[in-house]
């Protein structure tokens, strides 16, 4: 298996995805970016992040450029608002950050996506590069660009396209992530299998043990296929106008859910019990069997991820689902499954229908 994974942009190279199971290679892969070196860096992560890997991430950086510096944030979505976006543009003011200068997102899919768009909106537009330390941000929010953050509880709301420069993938901070977080990640990796590759959904039935116990050869694999499929996805569609639509599988309802638990679940939990009722809803189309959505439940379990959830109004996530930025001539756009491993939108069902799916996996 390749430890680089190009990534196209409008049949152009543009970044790569590189694997690596230490940050020994970090300073050689910015190098490789540009030759004659960032001036200033700052390096953005959480509070969380910082205690296990910061130090590592300077080690390779200090004394080989003129300014790095860090801006430490508080971990979780509720920190993903335009304010904190302030706090980091006034740091970047004030130490005359440039053009010629470079943003390091170290952390997961909250710290990547706001540095990203900080980075696509401070001075029109600098570098920046991604280093995810979730499965869920290895294995996709880092690739492909998406940048943004939540206003006024919408996740996500405000935002732009925007491509790293790398994608520097250090398995070996994996080892460090909870159950609960890594669970997260897992539903975004089985999305994948759902969505894109039924064979890769069998792989993941196949070695539950393994990726549990993170192996490292079975979780490169994964990690690498997931990388694969998503590169594959935006390279075709990069401004979600066709089938990048598919990766929001679990997402409409998820994503719905999320907001009324008050962020109280993560977003791979949400994700888990979105992909459930989009299931639901291709059983009743007559899509997918009944054994299919047994099955899927079955290994959302195995992988520590909730099937349903509870405490909230299905009437509330369907109102919920209707404020997401996804929709269409106020229809929702909703993504299911044509037959495992295939995707496909699906704009008409009725309320009573998503109703129907909503409820079936909130309990009480």
């Amino acid at each position: 298996m390749p430890n680089i994974l190009p990534v196209k942009y409008e049949d152009k190279f543009c970044y790569n995805i590189n694997f690596q199971s230490s940050f020994n290679k970090l300073y050689e892969s910015l190098i490789e970016i540009k030759p004659n070196k960032y001036d200033k860096i700052c390096v953005v992560t959480d509070d969380i992040v910082e205690k296990y890997y910061l130090d590592d991430v300077l080690n390779t950086l200090n004394d080989k450029f003129n300014l790095v510096i860090t801006h430490i944030m508080t971990n979780g979505e509720k920190s993903k608002q335009l304010s904190e976006i302030e706090k980091l543009y006034e740091e970047l003011i004030n130490h005359n950050f440039s053009r010629k200068d470079l943003l390091i997102a170290l952390g997961g899919g909250v710290v990547g996506d706001m540095t990203g768009f900080c980075a696509s909106t401070y001075l029109r537009g600098i570098d920046f590069i991604q280093i995810p330390t979730t499965l869920l941000s290895q294995v996709d929010s880092s690739i492909g660009g998406k940048t943004g953050v939540d206003f006024k509880g919408y996740k996500n709301m405000i935002g732009a396209f925007y491509m790293p420069k790398l994608v520097y993938i250090n398995t070996s901070v994996l080892k460090t992530l909870s159950k609960e977080q890594f669970a997260c990640g897992m539903g975004e990796v089985i999305k994948y299998g759902c969505i894109w590759d039924s064979n890769f959904y069998d792989f993941l039935k196949n070695n539950v043990s393994y990726i549990l116990n993170k192996d490292d050869s079975v979780l490169e694999e994964m990690i690498y296929t997931c990388c694969d499929i998503k590169r594959q996805v935006v390279e075709i569609d990069p401004k979600e106008e066709s089938i990048r639509s598919y990766l929001n599988f679990g997402h409409t309802i998820g994503h719905a859910i999320e907001k009324m638990s008050d962020f109280k679940l993560f977003h791979g939990q949400c994700v888990a019990i979105g992909m459930v009722s989009a299931m639901y809803l291709s059983v009743k189309k007559g899509w997918i069997s009944r054994n299919q959505l047994d099955d899927l439940k079955d290994l959302l379990i195995k992988y520590n991820l909730p099937i349903k959830t509870s405490d909230i109004s299905a009437k509330d996530v369907l109102l919920a689902s209707k404020s997401d930025k996804k929709m269409e001539n106020q229809k929702i756009k909703f993504i299911v499954l044509e037959k495992l491993g295939k995707a496909m939108p699906y704009m008409d069902f009725s309320d009573d229908e998503l109703l129907d799916a909503i409820s079936y996996v909130i309990e009480g």
